[in-house]
């Protein structure tokens, strides 16, 4: 057990965790920021040449300029920005360890992770909601041929490709494993490609929809993955195609579970919403808050770095003003 006791422990390095860290500093509260991966590690597992929605300055943190020469920065411009970020504020940060409980006993909270323990008078969790996907649910599914992550193109070059999903991250994956030589289907759920894909990518899809460069199967699903093909269940009837790889780009959720053992109470709706104070972040768990997208649950195109900043400083000013 550590000696000393935090005024805040903060799980999560994410841009979010990172400026909670910034507004602690400010405040002169004495914290740790502990991160399961790489510092912003969800960033770091964007596919190689994503490209933002926001413009740079509305990723910035901690009134630091985001200088990027492009309209709209990439991962790699971020990955850069974020390291300054640290360069320059020095966060006492654990990196590659894992929370793994969060006990409250009385007023301290009692944090255990792989490595260490921890205590704690309050606790943010800023853990967003990158690392468990949502499943399809069909046999198959667990074929070493099916992702639900993507990094790049190239291992998919002049492969049959199956992308499942029509917003930003299965658009992006099937233009540009098509531009490098892949025969791409997509299979969509509802009956057009999703409204909020960024606006100068959307016209590119449905225009190599349209000419037959990339098949889309719309209003259809998936029933099989079997190792060389792919059974579909579309508005004719179901059909069989040939198949080496499924990118199976069909969104990510929170760590739901986790939340509900440390105690966050869930709405019992399907959107699984966690209880908040939306006035201090602070959740049914006195000194226990939520920052970022997992505030969403399973709502996580609601909240998204440029309008969850405002999060750290509305939790530690109201740590300060108590």
């Amino acid at each position: 057990m550590t000696e000393s006791i935090y005024d805040l422990v903060i799980v999560g390095g994410g841009p979010i965790g990172l400026a909670c860290a910034i507004e602690a500093e400010k405040k002169k509260l004495k914290y740790l920021i502990i991160e399961k991966g790489a510092i912003v590690n969800s960033i770091f597992n964007y596919p190689l040449y994503m490209t933002f929605f926001s413009t740079a300055e509305r990723l910035e943190i901690g009134g630091i300029p985001f200088n990027c020469l492009a309209p709209k920065p990439g991962r790699q411009e971020a990955l850069e920005y974020y390291r300054n970020i640290h360069r320059y504020f020095k966060f006492n940060i654990n990196l590659f360890e894992k929370v793994t409980d969060i006990l409250k006993n009385q007023d301290i909270f009692k944090i255990t992770t792989d490595k260490h323990k921890y205590e704690s008078k309050n606790v943010i969790m800023a853990t967003g909601f990158y690392d468990i996907p949502i499943e399809m649910n069909v046999f198959g599914e667990h074929l070493s041929k099916v992702r639900h992550y993507y990094k790049e193109a190239h291992e998919y070059a002049f492969r049959k490709v199956l992308v499942v999903g029509a917003n930003n991250s299965s658009v992006d994956a099937a233009l540009e494993c098509w531009r490098k030589g892949a025969e791409v289907t997509m299979v969509i759920r509802k009956n057009e490609i999703n409204n909020r894909v960024k606006y100068w990518v959307k016209p590119d899809i449905e225009n190599r929809i349209a000419e037959g460069s990339i098949k889309a199967y719309f209003e259809s699903n998936i029933t099989e993955i079997r190792e060389d093909e792919v059974e579909i269940l579309t508005p004719n009837g179901k059909i069989t195609i040939e198949n080496d790889f499924v990118l199976a780009l069909t969104g990510y959720k929170p760590d739901l579970n986790f939340l509900e053992k440390i105690g966050i109470q869930l709405s019992d709706d399907e959107l699984k919403i966690p209880v908040y104070n939306p006035e201090t972040m602070e959740t049914n768990v006195e000194g226990l808050f939520l920052a970022g997208v997992v505030c969403g649950g399973m709502q996580t195109h609601k909240w998204f770095i440029e309008n969850s900043r405002i999060h750290a400083s509305m939790i530690v000013d109201y740590l300060s003003s108590k």
